[in-house]
């Protein structure tokens, strides 16, 4: 596994990525936390929006998706949050990390 970016890089690399999940109303289901495991394996560096109720309730739902998905927060700019977990085998096509290094 090649080094990890630094954190300014990693949110170099996030300013550019639109938010690839959505949490909303119904907090994380099954089916989100499906998602986000797929979308952490391709992507590795993922933007989530969080679209539910106010700040305390955002907060707990961003620690319940970080703790449930073994993921890293890198940044998180209102109800947006950059994470990040590295995949052992990551897709050189998909991956939000080596692609920026192409």
């Amino acid at each position: 596994m090649a080094q990890l970016p630094s954190a300014r890089q990693l949110r170099a690399i996030g300013h550019k990525l639109h938010p690839i999940l959505t949490v909303a109303g119904n907090g994380l289901s099954e089916s989100v936390l499906m998602e986000l495991d797929r979308a952490l394996i391709d992507h590795e560096l993922i933007k989530v929006k969080l679209a539910v109720g106010g700040r305390d309730t955002r907060d707990q739902v961003l620690a319940e998706l970080l703790e449930s998905s073994g993921a890293s927060l890198v940044q998180r700019v209102g109800n947006t949050a950059l994470v990040l977990r590295r995949s052992e085998n990551p897709d050189p096509k998909k991956s939000n990390l080596i692609r920026s290094l192409i």
